[in-house]
């Protein structure tokens, strides 16, 4: 008999919704069209993904042709910064001048790497803004960084591994007023795919100029999501072939998918406060029950400006990579981090941002909620969590004493010796 799963790993991906699933099922097989085709299979596709545009650009309060469908935030993220990287040379014929990117220590590793590469390649400079220990970037180093050759500024809205929020309105208002001031607009982009099921996304009182989601992190299929961009963004295609997206991202669009994200979107403007409320009440419960009953046990990042489905512990003399192990065995999913990074043998970029040294950063556990969990849950959670860490621990002493029994019983003999 099969082990009840209890899944604390949403902000790594959410379940299909039920209603989700039944709105994509006639698009695999008798609405197979490709929306790019004339005929009636191809059009009735075509309807479809109109309306799935409409309902994402209504949730972001965007028009309909400001909508990108991609493959995901990943897709997303590289077409913003490339894109926008690319409409710039594009439209210049002097290129002497490089220009300028702003973002953060701990953004997405598909952030990084794509800042990392086109500063690497000589095509821009950036500037890589400090976190501190609550997880969260200062005003004042942002406006200190920028120059008169920032093109883009691009900060997460809510981190993926540690949940802390992000002051993105606060940082569009300043800029519009920049902006206001400056010949050569900087263009903001956020990635909102960790804020959108719980923090305000409307583009219109952000002042984003680009915003990167995936479907799957709110109860959406895997392979889809969307990039709004505002209608005056210079941005270019970085992917040739046909003219599909408004001539921005080329290559047959994923009808099923797209219909998916467009009903899982529909589903999450209704649900929105009410399933955020409850989600927060859990991850407050859970928070207060781990650090009371816990010892040793660490909150990651500020505990006020945070997502309200997140809680990322450490947890003194104990290896995260052994306890997430002795979790799964009890049927606990959760994670240590980013899904994204977990082949990596590397501590977090993340917690080494707040100023964590690699071996606590090492210790860390990612509890992430949805609305599939219970109170119930957590208590069970809590509870093996107690017992596995007091069972860890024993093993890390017994470890750590024999290492240093060896190391004296070395130092002896060669002292012995002289």
């Amino acid at each position: 008999m099969n082990k009840k799963i209890i899944y604390l790993d949403y902000a790594a991906t959410t379940p299909v919704d039920a209603e989700v699933l039944k709105a994509m099922l006639p698009y695999f097989s008798e609405k197979f069209g490709n929306a790019s085709s004339l005929h009636i299979l191809g059009r009735e596709a075509s309807v479809a993904v109109a309306n799935a545009r409409k309902s994402v650009a209504n949730f972001f309060n965007a028009d309909e042709n400001e909508i990108i469908f991609t493959s995901g935030a990943t897709e997303s993220n590289n077409l913003a910064i490339k894109g926008v990287l690319r409409a710039y040379f594009k439209n210049r014929k002097n290129t002497e001048k490089k220009p300028h990117i702003i973002t953060t220590v701990f953004e997405h590793s598909c952030v990084l790497k794509t800042c990392q590469k086109m500063e690497k390649e000589g095509i821009a400079e950036v500037t890589y803004l400090p976190v501190y220990a609550d997880g969260i970037i200062k005003i004042a180093d942002l406006e200190k960084a920028l120059k008169e050759n920032t093109l883009l500024i691009s900060i997460m809205y809510v981190n993926n591994e540690i949940g802390t929020v992000q002051p993105i309105l606060q940082i569009g208002k300043m800029l519009a007023k920049i902006n206001s001031e400056r010949t050569e607009k900087i263009i903001f982009h956020t990635d909102a795919t960790q804020a959108i099921a719980y923090f305000d996304t409307n583009v219109k009182k952000s002042g984003v100029d680009l915003l990167s989601m995936s479907a799957h992190k709110i109860y959406g299929p895997k392979g889809v999501g969307a990039l709004y961009v505002k209608k005056s963004t210079k941005i270019a295609q970085v992917q040739d072939g046909g003219e599909q997206e408004f001539t921005l991202r080329s290559g047959t669009l994923n009808s099923s998918g797209i219909i998916g994200l467009g009903k899982a979107i529909e589903l999450l403007g209704k649900n929105k406060q009410k399933e955020s409320k409850k989600i927060q009440n859990l991850r407050d419960y859970l928070i207060k029950k781990v650090l009371k009953e816990i010892p040793k046990a660490q909150l990651n990042g500020s505990r006020v400006k945070r997502s309200p489905n997140n809680a990322n512990f450490s947890f003194s003399d104990v290896e995260g990579e052994s306890l997430l192990l002795q979790l799964d065995m009890e049927g606990l999913a959760c994670s240590t981090g980013s899904a994204c990074s977990s082949g990596s043998l590397n501590p977090s970029h993340v917690l080494l941002a707040l100023g964590m040294e690699p071996e606590q950063a090492h210790s860390s556990l990612r509890i992430t909620l949805g609305k599939y969990v219970t109170k119930k849950d957590l208590d069970v959670f809590v509870a093996k969590l107690k017992r596995i860490l007091i069972d860890l621990r024993k093993i890390s002493g017994k470890l750590l004493a024999e290492y240093y029994a060896k190391k004296n019983k070395q130092t002896n003999l060669k002292n012995y010796g002289k």
